[in-house]
């Protein structure tokens, strides 16, 4: 019997997710259906029988700090921003799903910054500092501790052989050291990318490629 464990770098599903559904984008509780249902879908595989070991997915905690726009300073409530709903149903979803673990990590980072092309406007000289407003800055949020904690997730599961088989659903190319270290290991490292292409390093280091979400529309 194989015994799998699926773990989902929660970043990136939301993307692959939102390019997938678009009309979803901001379905928290069917975000959290999708991922379990993926995960599932890994344990059916021609000649083999597999058992699920546990289903980790890996997260931040949303923005739900007041913060003022940079040049009008109008207050805005992130924590009563779409983005921000959608992430607290996608979590509280998840904690209710069988055999699913919940990993959070930190928000490091949340400021305001300027978007890349009106970056790239203001090194051509084709727009200026004065006419800049607010419509030209994002707010540019950073985690951490999430990568940590894939890896360490990696290494004990592996170490403590709690399981055979270890499916990521992940594309960054920072998890190579834990899929070697889990290679070594003897354990079967498959890597779902959600139909993305991967990093050379990456595909080096893995045992099997598989995407079982369907193929997002061009």
């Amino acid at each position: 019997m194989v015994v799998t464990a699926v773990l989902i770098d929660g970043a990136y599903f939301v993307k692959r997710f939102r390019a997938i559904e678009p009309r979803n984008a901001h379905d928290g509780k069917r975000a959290a259906e999708q991922a379990w249902r993926y995960a599932v879908r890994h344990l059916a595989e021609r000649n083999s029988k597999s058992e699920l070991y546990r289903i980790f997915f890996y997260d931040c905690p949303p923005v739900e700090k007041k913060m003022h726009l940079p040049f009008s300073k109008e207050a805005i409530d992130f924590s009563k921003s779409p983005e921000a709903l959608f992430r607290r149903e996608l979590h509280n979803t998840l904690r209710c799903k069988r055999k699913v673990a919940l990993r959070l990590g930190t928000l490091a980072h949340a400021e305001w910054t300027l978007r890349s092309d009106v970056e790239r406007l203001l090194l051509k000289g084709k727009k200026s500092f004065e006419e800049i407003t607010d419509d030209d800055v994002i707010l540019d949020v950073r985690q951490k501790g999430v990568d940590m904690r894939i890896g360490l997730d990696i290494a004990s599961l592996t170490f403590k052989r709690q399981v055979s088989k270890i499916v990521l659903m992940a594309g960054d190319a920072d998890f190579v050291p834990a899929a070697k270290l889990a290679r070594r290991e003897g354990i079967d490292f498959v890597l779902d990318p959600m139909w993305r292409d991967i990093p050379d390093d990456l595909n080096e280091h893995i045992d099997g490629l598989r995407s079982v979400c369907p193929r997002p529309r061009k």
